[in-house]
């Protein structure tokens, strides 16, 4: 193994360690409606992801494709549909089907929505000195930029 290859691998190492620390200290628990003031949690948010205001989808696909049973996605859509952030619909060409649409709010809530609790993030911030918080601040902007340019050359890839 060459000496290039055990930086890389501690470097990939040290990112996979604080990655999931930092996430876990600063990702939003709840999305608070910022019409409402309503709450829900972050797995409810994240079934609203999945859901479009014009393309429906069936309970049962959205069920597996997060990997819960039928039932137990059916009991999130309710609590989500009596926030009126689903809506319902039966398939016309088989009744069976029970067909899932965001709603407007649902739409509005999932906007307001973000990955990271700027309030957690701030707490966090506030146990850095400012030399150090401005050296994080850095190092977190130059994986960004990393990140963006390999998203671009990705995006490129796909249109080979």
């Amino acid at each position: 193994m060459t000496k290039q290859t055990n930086v890389r691998d501690r470097d990939v190492h040290a990112l996979l360690d604080a990655y999931p620390r930092i996430y876990f200290a600063c990702h939003t628990r709840h999305v608070r409606d910022p019409a409402t003031g309503g709450i829900v949690s972050a797995h409810q948010a994240s079934i609203l992801d999945h859901l479009d205001e014009v393309d429906a989808m069936s309970v049962t696909d959205l069920a597996e494709h997060m990997g819960v049973t039928v039932a137990t996605m059916s009991l999130a859509i309710d609590r989500l549909e009596r926030k009126k952030l689903v809506r319902r619909q039966r398939d016309a060409a088989d009744r069976r089907r029970v067909l899932l649409r965001i709603t407007p709010a649902g739409m509005r809530l999932r906007e307001a929505k973000s990955v990271l609790d700027p309030a957690r993030v701030e707490q966090v911030l506030a146990h850095l000195s400012p030399q150090d918080r401005a050296k994080a601040l850095d190092g977190l902007a130059l994986l960004a930029r990393a990140s963006a340019a390999h998203m671009k050359t990705l995006a490129g890839k796909a249109h080979l």
